[in-house]
């Protein structure tokens, strides 16, 4: 249930006229679900980098819409920059931030591709993860030659475009070509130093980026460069994969720092970079004061980082999204310049609609008093997701107690991956929580619609089917997510913390009334069904859970009360 969200970062051969940059990214803000990061312009290089973020089938629309209008409104003819270039929207990569993954990622890429050489009659290369064969990955055997040598490459048969015209018409002319590709996310962070030494910040950086430093005989720094039997320069590779570092001096923190981009996380996350960064700088006498993120970063890049050092600390990481976020934040030392706060940093975060009101946003008595309000939402279907959330709740809370009992320290990673589980349950609660009176507002607006003809009446008759299916599968799902959450129950009145047993209990008696609650409203949505075929079939699945409830409760309970009579 993990929202899909990729990030797009096209970029446009125009970085001086202002209005045209506006015409190009007006065309991104128009597709609803999709919200414009940044726009950042460069006169020296003419070219403006653009970032937006949504969910894939609406960037992907965004997109091509923006690649559209700058076919218009850019002449590559006239086009002069510091930066290579082959088009008008020179380069256009999807990057995975959530939900996604990078080989869906390249599918959109070469969908979007296929399209804006099609519709567009643009010579169109897929690079990077899309590119259909190796050569095509690295961009700049993409664009060799940059616009002045497309008529050429066009002639050659192996770098002919992968869609759209490859002839050099006065159409293309105009536009030139664009890349269009499927990437990793570029995490732009530097590391503060207790140091105002340019060289050796630079040197920390020449030891741990993948590109290293020249291979000198002698004196490593002032030695002669080492040359292999070609005449070109030996390198020795620094420690991380997928790494580019340099060392400078920032006047206004008065500090040097090395600046790094990871442009591989699955082959070095931040926190191994910034470990490695540490080890190197104190094998040189200096200390990493902390870090500062450059940009944006996904969410994923700090969970990672929060699980890993919660685990360095024997620590469980089935805790909350935003005590492991804290823990990344504190480990790394992003607030060691100024405040680091995740929702102007985190990518998720930004595009998370705020105004939108939730229920799990309330108080407990805020919760309460809307629930008893003077209306049917929310109503049973809700409130039974929220007892199962905190059924779930209470099974983590012990094991969360268990994996830091005195004495208990070598099982702290059992108890550790149950509460992770127990985590992802409470998520997926909280989620119908709101969905279950979605569900039923969707039957309301289905009710609201007009009957004046029969063609309105058969699109009414069939909206409100629809609805109702909705709202009959979201406590089904209720059913099937709590009553997962006795597994976690089970082995906390089993193995758990003695102490906290009757919480597990409580526990037991939250996912058994979510459930019983769940069913209810199962019986009651689907009657109204007319596929009955569908219906008796979803009744029946509920049937089975609801009985299987009855006896998995009974167990725990008596397992709970045998516990607690051996203690009193």
């Amino acid at each position: 249930m993990i929202k899909k969200i990729i990030e797009c970062v096209p970029n446009f051969s125009e970085g001086r006229n202002m209005q045209v940059i506006k015409e190009i990214t007006d065309q991104i803000e128009k597709v609803e679900g999709v919200k414009l990061l940044n726009v950042d312009p460069g006169a020296a290089t003419n070219r403006t980098v653009v970032t937006f973020v949504g969910e894939p089938q609406q960037v992907v629309e965004a997109a091509f819409r923006a690649i559209k209008r700058a076919a218009e409104v850019i002449d590559m003819k006239h086009h002069t920059g510091e930066h290579p270039r082959m088009g008008a929207t020179d380069v256009c990569p999807l990057i995975p931030i959530s939900g996604v993954t990078m080989e869906e990622c390249a599918d959109y890429a070469r969908a979007l591709a296929k399209r804006v050489g099609e519709e567009l009659s643009i010579p169109v290369y897929c690079y990077e993860n899309a590119a259909f064969e190796p050569k095509r990955k690295n961009l700049a055997n993409c664009r060799s030659g940059e616009y002045e040598g497309l008529p050429k490459r066009f002639t050659d048969p192996e770098w002919r475009p992968d869609f759209g015209p490859a002839s050099f018409t006065e159409s293309v002319a105009h536009t030139g070509a664009t890349a269009i590709g499927a990437r990793d996310f570029l995490i732009a962070i530097n590391f503060n130093l207790n140091t105002t030494s340019t060289r050796r910040a630079n040197a920390i950086a020449y030891d741990v980026r993948e590109k290293g430093r020249k291979k000198r005989e002698g004196n490593p720094f002032t030695g002669k460069v080492v040359k292999d039997e070609k005449g070109d320069d030996v390198w020795l590779p620094g420690t991380l994969k997928g790494c580019k570092a340099i060392g400078w001096f920032i006047e206004e923190y008065g500090i040097a720092q090395v600046s790094m981009n990871v442009t591989d996380l699955s082959a070095t996350p931040v926190h191994i970079a910034f470990d490695e960064v540490v080890a190197k700088a104190s094998a040189r006498g200096i200390r990493v004061t902390g870090s500062e993120i450059v940009g944006l970063i996904p969410k994923r890049v700090l969970i990672d980082a929060g699980k890993f050092y919660l685990a360095k600390q024997s620590r469980s990481a089935g805790v909350s999204e935003e005590e492991i976020i804290k823990i990344a934040v504190k480990s790394m030392g992003l607030d060691d310049l100024k405040p680091f706060d995740p929702q102007e940093k985190v990518i998720e975060y930004l595009i998370e609609n705020r105004a939108e009101k939730r229920l799990i946003d309330l108080t407990c008595r805020g919760f309460a008093m809307e629930t008893a309000r003077e209306s049917p939402a929310p109503g049973g279907g809700s409130v039974s997701a929220l007892m199962g959330s905190m059924g779930a709740a209470l099974g983590t809370m012990v094991a969360n107690l268990s994996s830091h009992k005195a004495g208990w320290d070598e099982r702290w990673e059992y108890f550790s991956e149950w509460a992770e589980k127990g985590q992802q349950i409470i998520s997926e609660m909280l989620i119908l929580v709101d969905e279950d009176t979605n569900a039923f507002k969707k039957i309301m607006e289905a009710f609201g619609l007009p009957k004046g003809s029969d063609t309105e009446k058969e699109a009414r008759s069939k909206a409100i089917q629809e609805a109702t299916l909705y709202a009959t599968a979201i406590p089904f799902k209720t059913m099937e997510v709590a009553y997962r959450a006795f597994d976690l129950i089970e082995a906390m009145v089993k193995e758990g913390n003695p102490n906290s047993v009757s919480d597990a209990g409580v526990g037991a008696l939250a996912l058994r009334s979510a459930i019983f609650g769940a069913y209810m409203n199962v019986r009651i949505n689907s009657k109204d069904l007319k596929d009955r075929v569908v219906a008796d079939a979803i009744v029946e699945e509920a049937q089975l859970i609801f009985d299987k409830t009855i006896l998995r409760e009974k167990q725990i309970t008596d397992a709970v009360l045998k516990t607690l009579q051996k203690t009193s």
